[in-house]
């Protein structure tokens, strides 16, 4: 070992040391915050989303490198998720089996030190909040190609469950097994969707595998776990959970590929600074009836991120409209477009005003 080596390491052992006691100090103003929190609310849910929002951003600006933007934000989590847990146990609910990739959003928002449930399908992870079995659920909403979640738009219809904030991650689909060759592969498992999302590589190298329908790529794993001669499209913390080699990453068509989720929970959040606001809205099947209900975002300049609709399921050719909207309930502009928009809806419901989110590399 050269002088220069040894010198640098020293350094290091300096500098881990500082690092040590400076993280120390901060999980101590944690436990320091929790003991007020509890002379005035009593609960054991000490979660802030737009507090959590507001630091990331700010470390992301304050980073000058060498590490990256991506980096420092999975080390900040980690620290608040580590930090969060002294106050309290945060419990979270997703859409399971393990492996999904909601579970993987989960992790990416809330961190590791949380308590992870998984639920079988989405109205299961909004029950378990709603009978506060877990303090915040988190499910899909939508993918960058294949569109809505129905079954979650459709879920906010009958929950008062608010959004409390969002998750954007690049999907990456791999090609899992426990055999160790692509040619000895005769049947593979997947989700619809991971099928229709890399039929060019399949049919490209797998043509002649069989392909059969799960309900989640998780599931798909723990299939062919099983399976001799099998495979599944999931993802590489899949592979780990389940044991499986990967045969070849990446094998989706589209390398744009994103999935949005939701987390969900009882609580409104503040202003971070940087948010979105959701609405369910509809009107009776009139001429110009969705013009009036949009009216009032152009004449208080608030921008729309997306609209879906979904039929009603009481009235024949009455639709419910699903809007993201750009900013705060509580921003001046958005407040008096919502009340114009109340005015004109035969039905209004607020879902949530909450962080935007900012796309995640799935780097697992």
């Amino acid at each position: 070992m050269t002088e220069d080596i040894k010198k640098i390491r020293d350094n290091i052992d300096s500098l881990d040391n500082e690092l040590l006691e400076l993280l120390n100090k901060r999980a101590q103003q944690a436990v320091n915050i929790s003991k007020e929190k509890q002379k005035s609310k009593g609960s054991d849910n000490f979660y802030n989303p737009e507090r959590e929002a507001q630091v990331i951003r700010r470390i992301k600006e304050l980073n000058k490198g060498p590490l990256s933007e991506d980096n420092i934000c999975r080390l900040y989590r980690e620290i608040m998720s580590a930090c969060l847990s002294l106050e309290a146990p945060l419990k979270v609910s997703y859409l399971g089996p393990e492996g999904t990739y909601t579970q993987l959003a989960a992790q990416n928002h809330f961190g590791s030190s949380v308590l992870s449930m998984p639920y079988s399908d989405v109205e299961e992870v909004f029950c378990s909040v709603e009978k506060r079995d877990t303090h915040y659920g988190v499910v899909p909403v939508e993918n960058s190609t294949q569109g809505i979640v129905a079954s979650t738009l459709d879920m906010f219809m009958r929950s008062n469950l608010r959004i409390s904030g969002e998750i954007e991650i690049s999907i990456n689909h791999n090609i899992l097994s426990k055999s160790n060759n692509l040619n000895e592969i005769k049947k593979i498992y997947a989700h619809p969707q991971s099928f229709s999302q890399c039929k060019e590589w399949l049919d490209k190298n797998l043509p002649k595998s069989e392909k059969i329908n799960s309900s989640s790529n998780a599931e798909a794993a723990l299939i062919s776990s099983k399976e001799n001669n099998s495979a599944a499209i999931a993802s590489t913390v899949a592979a780990e959970i389940y044991q499986l080699q990967t045969l070849s990453k990446n094998i989706e068509d589209n390398r744009n590929n994103s999935t949005r989720f939701l987390v969900i929970g009882e609580r409104d959040t503040e202003p971070s600074g940087n948010d979105k606001t959701s609405i369910i809205v509809s009107a009776k099947n009139n001429s110009g009836a969705l013009y009036s209900l949009l009216e009032p975002l152009s004449k208080n300049n608030v921008s729309m991120t997306r609209i879906e609709s979904r039929p009603s399921k009481h009235n024949n050719w009455e639709y419910i409209f699903y809007l993201d909207l750009i900013g705060h309930i509580k921003d001046k502009s958005l407040e008096k477009a919502n009340e114009d928009i109340k005015r004109e809806a035969s039905l209004y419901r607020f879902l949530g005003s909450y962080p935007a989110a900012v796309n995640t590399k799935n780097v697992k």
